[in-house]
């Protein structure tokens, strides 16, 4: 199982680099969120939510990804 995190997370993390608006960073976070979860063996909806909600919300954050438009 944690082989399969890190691989998630090495496959998500060049995409999180192109998204420039809050709409596809909260896409990309909710693919990334649902992916996890089901590794997990938790709800991927629930999953799917936290995670998009997080992508959304790291466009005012300076994580070293592009600026949002």
């Amino acid at each position: 199982m944690q082989k399969s995190l890190i691989l998630v997370a090495l496959l998500t993390l060049p995409l999180a680099g192109c998204m420039q608006d809050p709409a596809s960073r909260g896409l990309a976070g909710a693919a990334a969120g649902a992916a996890i979860a089901d590794l997990t063996d938790n709800n991927a909806v629930t999953g799917a939510v936290i995670g998009g909600l997080a992508g959304a919300a790291t466009c005012g954050v300076n994580l070293g990804l592009p600026p949002c438009y």
